[in-house]
């Protein structure tokens, strides 16, 4: 596996010109709303990588190594040695499509010796729950999925995913991996403190929350929330729920994306299921921190043998609101983990899609540092260092 990986800001350009790793396969690109509504960059992109799927998707922030940037573009081109790359897109454009839309982009990907899926989903209208279930149902149960929702920073006004090199509204893309030759571990991890009683969800449909204890959701969350009230629904990231569907389930975590005061309801990220039981979540930010380390260890441990050749940070804008200055310190905890020849790529996102561990099954989450790492193994069963075709790699470490 050879990688390159660049980035582009305002004012500074590429840190290089792409092009060196012109057999590249796959490309990686992630950046701000504003950046991929400038067509240039991806012509770039398509010129430098003439053979290669270019997806990738809008941000809440940008992951280049250790470094953590807003309004910029990150891209990660990869040319594998013994693995094989087929990319499918759907369109949706009503959160009800989600279940339909995540079966037919698994029937969009061949199945034969399919061993990996990433997807990156359009970030507000889409139910991620419901996405995550109709791409389990209709793919083979040895295929894993890892990915995570697109972004619009603190903005929630729209988002994009790249399809073909360029960046477009409602949509949803996947990457499929095929052949023995590619090893993925993946983990998410969160850190978050639970606060306040639990409560019996009476009210709800689909990903929209109107009852607790059989009050109205949103009033009671705006007791809880007191001056930060005023700023919703960006401060609801700061709040999270911890969502239990039964006594013995993990609980996953799940953020606002829209409220509606007229029907005094709650748009979340992924489904609030009637019965279910919920719970006020506050920042802890050494946990948080270690939250990410700890996903490191799990996603290093499931590639075996030495450091991954690739890892995929996807983190929650939450967590990017909470952190702020010390937002570098969660990637800088995973480089602590992974060490310095793994390439460090990603994006904080509206939702992380992976497995808690690598034997959990795949769900939603909110609120986490989710990381799929990748290596691929050479004849002989031997895991190989990568090569970094970056001659500035040391900016991203």
């Amino acid at each position: 596996m050879r990688i390159e990986a660049r980035r582009w800001m305002s004012g500074d350009g590429w840190t290089s010109r792409p092009g060196e790793l012109r057999d590249a396969q796959l490309v990686f690109a992630f950046g701000s709303r504003h950046v991929f509504e400038d067509a240039s960059l991806f012509a770039d992109l398509a010129s430098a990588y003439p053979d290669a799927e270019i997806i990738g998707c809008s941000t809440a922030g940008e992951i280049f190594g250790t470094q953590v940037t807003d309004e910029s573009l990150v891209s990660t081109a990869i040319s594998f040695d013994g693995t094989t790359v087929r990319c499918a897109r759907v369109a949706i454009d009503d959160p009800a499509q989600s279940f339909d839309a995540g079966c037919r982009l698994a029937a969009a990907l061949p199945h034969e010796n399919l061993v990996h899926v990433v997807v990156f989903s359009e970030g507000i209208h889409v139910n991620g729950t419901n996405l995550v279930r109709g791409l389990a149902s209709a793919l083979p149960p040895s295929v894993t999925v890892t990915g995570g929702l697109s972004g619009d920073g603190h903005r929630f006004a729209r988002t994009y995913v790249v399809w073909k090199g360029k960046p477009e509204q409602g949509s949803i893309v996947a990457a499929g991996f095929y052949g023995s030759a590619l090893r993925v571990g993946y983990a998410s991890l969160g850190g978050w403190d639970p606060f306040g009683p639990e409560r019996l969800i009476t009210k709800s449909r689909d990903n929209v929350l109107y009852e607790l204890d059989g009050q109205s959701a949103l009033e009671l969350y705006k007791q809880y929330l007191g001056e930060h009230a005023a700023d919703l629904p960006a401060s609801g990231l700061l709040f999270p729920l911890s969502l239990r569907t039964s006594s013995d389930a993990t609980p996953v975590v799940r953020t606002i994306l829209a409220v509606d005061e007229k029907e005094q309801s709650m748009t979340f990220a992924g489904d609030m299921p009637a019965g279910a039981y919920a719970r006020l979540m506050k920042a802890n930010f050494d946990r948080l921190i270690d939250g990410a380390a700890g996903a490191a260890k799990v996603s290093y441990a499931a590639v075996g043998g030495s450091s991954p050749e690739l890892a995929l940070l996807i983190s929650c804008v939450g967590r990017k609101m909470v952190l702020q200055q010390r937002i570098e310190e969660e990637v800088e905890g995973v480089r602590d983990v992974m060490g310095e020849r793994t390439v460090l790529t990603g994006f904080y996102s509206y939702g992380e899609i992976s497995p808690f561990t690598p034997d959990a099954r795949c769900e939603l989450h909110n609120q986490t540092m989710t990381i799929t790492t990748f290596s691929e193994m050479k004849e002989g069963g031997r895991l190989v260092r990568p090569t970094v075709a970056d001659e500035t790699s040391a900016l991203q470490r």
